[in-house]
């Protein structure tokens, strides 16, 4: 078994308010969801504007696939025009590890 995550740090464009920030990242996890079928969720910066952290992980049989599907979900994240990728980070891991 393998599983891996990757967690995203954004800068969101002209956003003013919360109701604004929601209005761009609750669609951006909706199709993360929806296009890889994984577990997403936002993660950091709740109470800023303009920031957010986003967060997405799975499980799957074999090393490649993870890796592929993370590598789907940056791709992803990076082409959407209304935010800026500040940073990616992500884990690789089995549960042979110890």
């Amino acid at each position: 078994m393998w599983f891996g995550w990757i967690e995203f740090d954004i800068l969101l464009g002209d956003v003013r308010s919360l109701k604004e920030k929601r209005a761009i990242v609750r669609p951006i996890l909706a199709e993360i969801r929806r296009r890889f079928e994984v577990s997403v969720s936002e993660t950091g910066g709740q109470d800023l504007h303009r920031r957010a952290g986003v967060a997405a992980g799975l499980v799957a049989a074999d090393a490649a696939h993870v890796i592929e599907v993370l590598d789907g979900i940056e791709r992803l994240v990076a082409a959407r025009p209304e935010v800026e990728l500040l940073s990616a980070r992500r884990r690789l891991g089995s549960s042979g590890d110890e």
